[in-house]
């Protein structure tokens, strides 16, 4: 045990000079004085053989008889066979967690946008995020701690937008679960995210389906990597044909009817004549590294890219069995399956992966919007803005056609020639 030494007193200690100087009282506990005259407490005690020393904090901020008590505290926890350390680190993750738990769902909103919106998407994206998130839920739940959050707020938050603005409350809920996931990867809450919608809100807030309006069931985009990496393993026509249509981003028709004499391997391109087009007006289509592995793995260079078996045009069926199939495989081994979570949980379409791209940009790529309609061959309501979008626009939409395509097989490279 350390020797006791003389117990100064306060005057002492402040005059003493630069060393590290005993101040006697309790057992090791010694004041530090740098030349630059700054002063802080030690106590130099033995824990489990070993001699270790203690910061107590800096003098006169902890006085003299503050730092003689907290020694002693200190000593007692040793001879209780505690480390001092490890308690004040374990008190400290305490203190923090206690914190963290009181984080409000307006701090872990702000620092979502912050920290993952403004990286991955469009300045109109983030813009719509902030909007949505101010307006409906922060007047409600802002304050709230986010470790509190539960069903009942996100109910109160959606239900009296839910019938009226569908598709914002839809969208709403959507961010508002990607903000609680962040907040519980982050340790500010734990347990069930209450606003996802299958097996939780679907059984309060009914699914509402807009009048006249036909949905094509798509997969979210955070499923399309395994999609396509499941996709990869299947053998067939149909299902190059499918994986060309989602790399494209293009019609299921387009894609069937797709002659060799439209493809440009050398300038990478796909050019759609007019009179197979649904604006009819001819629609060039920048192909990515992906999509051209596709067409290139294929044995032909005249007539049909994707004959049937007859050498006849696939049908539509034929591409959306692939999906059918696939999604039964992953049911049989106790998957989810391949569905719209937000069209009554009804299997994707091949027509839906053009929805499917058309979130997935909105929310990642920042471009302006009318260079994601135009890659999706949509009519765009200005004529001297379409007439400039068909002549300056296809250079941007080479990018973000690459990038689509390496978003969609970021979980395992580029390569897809495995399939059979």
């Amino acid at each position: 045990m350390p020797k006791v030494t003389k117990v100064l007193s306060d005057v002492a200690v402040r005059n003493l000079g630069k060393g590290l100087h005993s101040v006697g009282g309790v057992q090791g506990l010694k004041l530090q004085v740098t030349s630059s005259n700054a002063r802080s407490w030690i106590l130099r005690a033995k824990i489990n053989g070993k001699t270790r020393d203690i910061g107590l904090g800096s003098y006169p901020t902890i006085s003299l008889k503050a730092a003689r008590e907290l020694a002693q505290s200190y000593w007692e926890q040793i001879k209780a066979g505690l480390d001092p350390l490890h308690e004040k680190q374990k008190r400290k993750d305490e203190a923090e967690a206690a914190r963290a738990s009181r984080k409000t769902f307006e701090e872990c909103a702000t620092n979502y946008i912050a920290q993952v919106v403004e990286k991955e998407a469009g300045r109109k994206s983030i813009q719509q995020w902030t909007n949505t998130i101010q307006t409906y839920a922060l007047p409600k739940m802002g304050h709230l701690p986010v470790s509190d959050i539960n069903k009942a707020h996100i109910i109160q938050v959606l239900e009296p937008i839910w019938d009226t603005k569908t598709e914002t409350a839809s969208r709403l809920r959507g961010r508002l679960e990607r903000i609680l996931d962040y907040a519980k990867a982050r340790g500010y809450r734990s347990g069930d995210n209450p606003a996802t919608y299958n097996g939780n809100l679907e059984h309060v807030l009914a699914k509402v389906k807009s009048k006249g309006q036909i949905h094509h069931p798509a997969l979210p985009y955070s499923q399309i990597q395994a999609f396509v990496s499941s996709l990869n393993n299947v053998g067939g026509i149909a299902s190059k044909a499918l994986l060309f249509a989602i790399l494209t981003a293009t019609r299921s028709g387009e894609v069937r009817g797709a002659q060799w004499s439209e493809i440009d391997l050398k300038q990478k391109t796909w050019t759609i004549p007019a009179n197979r087009m649904k604006a009819g007006k001819e629609h060039v289509v920048p192909l990515s590294n992906e999509a051209i592995n596709v067409v290139k793995a294929l044995a032909g260079d005249q007539g049909l890219v994707f004959p049937s078996i007859r050498g006849k045009e696939l049908s539509d069926a034929a591409l959306a069995k692939v999906i059918k199939d696939m999604h039964a495989r992953e049911i049989s081994i106790g998957n989810a399956g391949w569905i719209d979570p937000d069209s009554d949980n009804r299997v994707a379409t091949p027509h839906g992966f053009r929805s499917t791209f058309r979130v997935w940009a909105a929310d990642n790529v920042n471009l302006p919007s009318e260079i994601i309609e135009h890659a999706l061959a949509h009519k765009l309501k200005d004529r001297v803005e379409a007439a400039y979008q068909r002549k300056s626009a296809l250079p941007k939409r080479v990018r973000l056609m690459q990038q689509w395509a390496d978003y969609c097989f970021k979980s395992r490279g580029s390569n897809v020639t495995k399939i059979a």
